[in-house]
Order: structure tokens, then sequence, then C-alpha cells
């Protein structure tokens, strides 16, 4: 086993030399030369969502390392290739393509949905099947998920806000900058109006301010009960931060975008437990979790990431949709794929919509900051919701 920065000084290895493995081939069916299954895994692997990657990679190798110790896949071992999508679009779009160049046989990812709809065509185009981490409707049918989307994400946020916070007057914070986060304000901002609640501020900013004081203290004197910011998880931090300054007397609750780990090591634990944030069941929440956790921790040394579960049941289906077709053919995997119901991971039980590749039901939850400065599912929200966790 190895430390946290032997891993990270290893992957930096792993990208810097990954033109080089390229150059000399990937998988090769026909000549039966190869002996792997080169799997993509597409995260934000470096920048300010790196967190939000490093966690993404960790739970798709811990999948192929489990693989590969019970004699891998159809007689091949898994291979996880890292490609570096920085949460930008032409990183993303540069990155998907030398890797496809290189020889992919599948891919998991993207996460941000930006990136994903630039991204997620390229490797369709290329005869791959994706497992994506995306949460825009944009993304549809782009493969499949195992992710909450935004019109499975928007109910819970504005009834989280109305049910719960008992809020009759919302004011709405978004990141102007990407597809999901405006997206998904607009989805919460009509959610909110057709339950009868008053958006009575919606307002737009680009990331990288130093800390939005300015931004905050007008949304706090607009007379709105809850203040809700759909961000990413560094401009929410930020966000978390200056309501907590200011002495808002709105609540503060973040959106999806922002739920992570790294929500709270950027925000402070006081600032965190101050804006509870929409997100999944923390990697230990779920049901029969604990071997996972453990297995998790005895391979790397430390806690799963926040989207670990979600990479590593995803290379599982994945895996299991190949054993089905006995490999990587397109249409042989979407028909096993979009038939999935009641199969069963980490995350709990999946059952996919045919038509758009999307899990239904969806493991949307509000999450709360405990003093140790962990996110778990807020169980006093669930208790007013009546949320079955």
């Amino acid at each position: 086993m190895t430390t946290r920065p032997l891993r990270l000084l290893s992957l930096l290895l792993v990208l810097a030399i990954a033109p080089l493995l390229f150059a000399c081939g990937g998988s090769d069916d026909e000549t039966g030369e190869s002996d792997t299954w080169r799997i993509g895994l597409e995260a934000p692997l470096s920048g300010d969502q790196s967190a939000v990657g490093q966690g993404m990679l960790d739970g798709a190798q811990l999948a192929a390392t489990q693989l590969n110790a019970e004699g891998g896949l159809l007689d091949r071992q898994v291979e996880i290739i890292p490609i570096d999508d920085e949460a930008d679009p032409d990183a993303g779009v540069s990155a998907a393509n030398s890797a496809i160049e290189s020889g992919l046989d599948g891919v998991v990812g993207p996460y941000n949905s930006g990136v994903g709809i630039e991204t997620l065509p390229l490797y369709e185009k290329d005869g791959l099947v994706p497992v994506r981490l995306t949460s825009d409707n944009a993304t549809d049918g782009m493969g499949y998920t195992l992710q909450p989307m935004t019109d499975q994400i928007a109910p819970v946020a504005s009834e989280a806000m109305t049910r719960w916070l008992g809020a009759k007057k919302v004011a709405i914070v978004y990141d102007k900058t990407e597809e999901y986060t405006r997206n998904v304000s607009k989805a919460v901002k009509d959610q909110l109006e057709s339950e009868g609640a008053e958006v009575v501020a919606y307002d737009a900013i680009a990331p990288g301010g130093k800390d939005y004081e300015e931004e905050v203290g007008r949304l706090g004197d607009s007379g709105a009960q809850v203040v809700y910011a759909a961000v990413y998880f560094p401009e929410g931090a930020k966000i978390a931060k200056s309501m907590l300054a200011q002495n808002v007397e709105a609540r503060c609750l973040a959106d999806y975008g922002s739920y992570d780990t790294g929500y709270v090591t950027d925000a402070g634990i006081k600032a965190a437990m101050s804006c509870p944030v929409v997100g999944v069941p923390a990697p230990g929440d779920f049901k029969d979790s604990a071997q996972y956790v453990k297995d998790f921790q005895e391979d790397f040394e430390t806690d799963p990431g926040t989207w670990s579960p979600y990479t590593y049941d995803s290379v599982n289906l994945l895996a299991d949709a190949v054993k089905e077709a006995g490999g990587f053919d397109s249409g042989k995997l979407n028909d096993f794929l979009s038939k999935v119901d009641g199969w069963k991971g980490w995350t709990g039980e999946v059952t996919i919509d045919a038509e758009t590749g999307n899990r239904d039901p969806a493991t949307v939850v509000v999450t709360s900051v405990n003093d140790k400065g962990e996110l778990h599912v807020d169980k006093d929200w669930a208790k007013a919701v009546d949320a079955p966790y």
C-alpha cells in the first residue's frame, strides 16, 4: 500500500508518461496481442476540483484491483487510464482525443456536465459506451449514469427549502459560466415558484472571486429566508464563509455542485456546518457499505472520496455488462445497460431508464457537516420530508 503523497506523485508520473504509453498501443482485440482492457477515467485530476477527480480515480482503481484479483475481466486484466479534463471543456476535448487515439475499450466519466457535453460524443463516435457522472439533462442519452440528474436534484432542493427550512422567500446565486449551474438554478427557481415560494433575487456570478462579500451582502438584504448557492464547491465554500462572516440572517443551502469534501476543507468546519449541501449519501451512509469503506481504506490508507462509490460502481456495472456481452461491443453493451433493473453495488440498488440512460430513482439527499468535518445525510431533513434515509 502507498501513502497519499506517494500516490499523488505516482499519478503525476502516469500523466507525464501517458503519451509514451499511448504510442505503444492499447487494446488490440483483433490480434489478441494485448492482455489488458483499458478503461479511461475522465475527471478533473488537476486544478480547483482535483479533490473530486482524485476520489473518482481511487474508486475506479479499487474496482479494477478487485476485478484483477479475481482473475480479471474475460481473462484480461483491467487497466484504469487517467484522463485529466481539468474541469475545462477545451482541456477535456484534448485529453479525450489523446486517450481515444491511444486506444480505449471503455470509459467512466466525466464529472462536469459542461465538459461532458463536449467529450461524451467523442467517445460515442469512437464506439465506446460511456458510464458518465454528469448531472445536467443536456447529457441525457449519452451513455449511462448512476448519478442524479438536474430534473431529480431540483425537486429535492426546492422541497428542502420549503418543507424543511420553511422558506417562502428564496434568493438564488449561480455560476453563470457552467452549463450545470445555469440549468439547475433555473430548474430550482421554477420548482420553487410552482410550490408558491417567491424568488426575491436571482443573481449570476463568475468563479474566481475573492470572497463574494458584496454579492452575499446584497442577497442578505433581499428579504430572503434562504440563500441557495448553485455553484461548484470552490465558490460554494467562499459563499458559506462570507455568509457566516457577515452574520447573514437568511439560512444557507448549497447546491449539488458543491457536494464534496473539498467544500468542507475550503470553507472550514464552522462555515460548512452553517450551510448544508444538496448531495448524495456519504460513502459510509449507504446500506451495507462497511466492507466497501474498509476495502478502500486498506488499499489507499485514507477515507473514500465523495464520488469514489460512484466510479467504483460504474466500473463494476460496466464490467458486468462486458461479461454478459462477451466483450466491449457497443450494441451488446447498450442492450444490457438499458435493461439494468435491480443491480446492486456500493451506492445501493440501480435501475436504469432506457430512454435517458439515467438512474431512477436517484440518490439525492441533503447533507450536513458534523463537528469532525464529515458530510452525512441530514437526519432532520430526512424526517421533515419523509425521506427513506
